[in-house]
């Protein structure tokens, strides 16, 4: 007993939890082999060489005792001499604490605490899957032009005042394309499939040599499932013409000169993986660091590829920006990543090699689930200062109004399952959450994007305690909530469903269980006919109802709810019954691959979206609560 006690405060040391609360309550106890793998992945990073001794997040107005004579080098070039406490009238920013005596790095986070919430907040819009959204003029996949299409349309037509979109982090340029937008190479960058061709600099000059590509491409769009793969090769054919006319702009330098070697490092990434495949791991192993003598040579030997790859990066971030001036966007931050794809090549040692990112099993995903990721060492975050977090924000809030942080408890904790292990193997580990917050609402403020965090699952009581005081929005999905949408939260968006959750249609007409039960996925049936008769009560309808009128009835009753944010789903304003994901499959079920039913420009003549319309934007606030939207009351 006393040995296993020992082992459970080893354990608890490295932040590893010896077990977990379900959603139900009960306590299940984590596999002691599983919580040996998991410590041995975390003393790997122990080994590396560390940037700073440590790193202090500290409130705006706030000090800290410096332990020696030291040089504070402000993140704007200005430098202090402390002796005792740092100044309490630190701007906000990153700093730099260097001890004259040892030389010893101390990286000073200096943040607001809170996040940026507008205090006139209150408003509605669509969630979207943007490859799903297919115009006359896609190629095959919905793009940024039709992002910025439906942006103008949702704004000036519908009266919306938000944009939710689906993550656009970019995958590896190699076929086979990676179809989740959850699986990302990198979440610095974005993918290249979003690009709209036509919109390229030179693209009207070019016409007659781009025109056989892009019939080929806008035949795409007819296939009743989204090709990635010849999406890719067309694209990149395309792209590569208009490149090779590219004679150089000044926007392109300023953008290549503000990413800097990051965007360096990426495009190289991208330019190896064409050449070596598309994970680093199986490299040649000179080519499996990016600071090696083979990588510095490659970049001399490739320099016109790998500014190819970084001109790509620089199109994507003009056309999102353009995008971005129709409607405030609300972008979405994936979880973790590919650990072959640029991220991990590029922080090799920041992440828990042998360790993948999941779920504990729960009432709708009885089996748990396995995403495939890697999740970030806390360790590693710690001895680099925390900069590779800090610049996963950053990117994700360009051009944004909003951003939605996919399973926002990953910042407080992360369930890893051992490589070769299933779910119910896994291990919660904990992170530094209080610092990561800080940083976030840091990024937050200087952006002016507010933040959303994703809070659906096993939840800590003290991870909704803590988001509400940082000012980030909670999430309330109808299909979750057993109180009707009056009690929702004030600090909340409220919505039906999820990407990974039934449409309405799809719960309605029972075809949703029904692939469940044939895809052999072990749904709980029982719990999704009771929530099919929750939603009849709920709306008012009867059993047999036609799915339209039960669509615009779930509508109305989420109008109601207080949030300062309410979304509907494309997917359910046109009545759609595939769900954009299906958990649990991998090839049984076309996940991240289904088009929405109708062309964009037939869905902006269609009148459900203009009824969700009508219902979302007549939401009056609640007197009680419209006088402090940003203020600091509890949930």
């Amino acid at each position: 007993m006393k040995e296993r006690r020992r082992a459970t405060e080893t354990f608890r040391r490295w932040g590893i939890e010896p077990g977990y609360r379900a959603a139900g309550g009960a306590w299940v106890a984590a596999a002691p082999g599983s919580l040996r793998r998991v410590q041995r992945a975390m003393e790997r990073r122990e080994q590396a060489e560390a940037t700073y001794r440590d790193v202090w997040v500290i409130d705006e107005g706030g000090t800290r005792s410096v332990g020696e004579p030291s040089e504070l080098r402000c993140e704007d070039g200005t430098v202090t001499q402390v002796s005792s406490y740092l100044p309490r009238d630190l701007p906000l920013g990153y700093h730099e604490l260097v001890g004259q005596e040892t030389g010893g790095r101390t990286r000073v986070i200096v943040t607001p605490g809170q996040c940026f919430l507008p205090e006139d907040l209150f408003t509605w819009g669509f969630a979207v899957q943007l490859y799903a959204v297919r115009s006359k003029k896609s190629w095959g996949i919905g793009d940024l032009a039709d992002l910025r299409a439906l942006s103008r349309w949702s704004a000036k037509e519908l009266g919306a005042g938000m944009l939710l979109i689906n993550p656009l982090h970019a995958s590896t340029p190699t076929v086979p394309q990676q179809p989740s937008p959850y699986y990302p190479s990198s979440r610095l960058y974005r993918n290249p499939l979003y690009i709209d061709v036509g919109g390229v600099p030179g693209a009207a000059a070019l016409g007659g040599a781009l025109g056989p590509l892009a019939r080929k491409g806008t035949a795409l769009s007819a296939l009743p499932s989204i090709d990635r793969d010849a999406i890719f090769t067309l694209k990149m054919r395309a792209l590569e013409k208009l490149f090779a006319k590219f004679k150089g702009s000044r926007s392109f330098d300023a953008y290549a000169k503000m990413e800097g070697e990051q965007l360096e490092t990426y495009a190289t990434f991208s330019a190896l993986a064409e050449v070596h495949g598309p994970n680093w791991r199986s490299w040649p192993r000179a080519y499996r660091t990016p600071k090696s003598e083979m990588v510095k040579q490659f970049r001399r030997s490739r320099a016109r590829r790998i500014r190819f790859h970084a001109w790509l990066q620089w199109l994507i971030d003009e056309q999102l920006a353009r995008a971005g001036k129709e409607i405030p966007l609300v972008g979405d931050l994936a979880v973790g990543i590919d650990p072959g794809g640029a991220d991990a090549w590029l922080w090799q040692d920041m992440f828990a090699e042998g360790m993948e990112v999941g779920a504990p099993p729960d009432e709708f995903n009885t089996l748990g689930q396995k995403w495939g990721l890697c999740p970030l060492n806390p360790s590693g975050l710690r001895a680099e200062g925390y900069e590779p977090f800090v610049r996963i924000v950053r990117s994700a809030m360009r051009h944004m109004g909003g951003i939605r942080l996919d399973h926002v408890m990953g910042l407080f904790r992360l369930f890893w399952i051992p490589s070769g292990k299933k779910p119910k193997n896994g291990v919660y580990v904990r992170y530094p959450a209080l610092d990561l917050l800080g940083i976030v609402a840091l990024e937050s403020a200087r952006e002016r994007a507010y933040v959303i965090g994703e809070d659906l699952g096993t939840v800590e009581d003290e991870v909704r305690h803590e988001l509400a005081y940082r000012k980030s929005l909670s999430y309330r999905v109808l299909w979750f909530e057993s109180k009707p949408p009056e009690t929702y939260p004030v600090k909340a968006v409220a919505t039906v469903t999820t990407h990974d959750l039934p449409t309405i249609a799809g719960l309605w007409s029972g075809s949703d269980l029904a692939t469940q039960k044939a895809l052999g996925l072990a749904p709980n049936e029982k719990g999704t006919l009771a929530m099919r008769r929750s939603l009849a009560k709920l709306v008012g309808v009867a059993e047999d109802a036609p799915v339209e009128k039960v669509v615009l009835g779930t509508h109305a009753a989420l109008a109601r709810a207080p949030s300062v944010l309410v979304t509907a789903t494309l997917d359910d304003a046109l009545a759609a019954e595939q769900r954009p994901n299906m958990p649990g499959t991998i090839d049984e079920y076309p996940s991240w691959c289904v088009p929405l039913p109708l062309p964009l420009e037939q869905i902006m003549r269609e009148r459900m979206p203009r009824d969700i319309a009508r219902a979302l934007g007549q939401r009056r606030k609640p007197f009680a609560e419209a006088k402090d939207i940003a203020g600091d009351e509890s949930e």
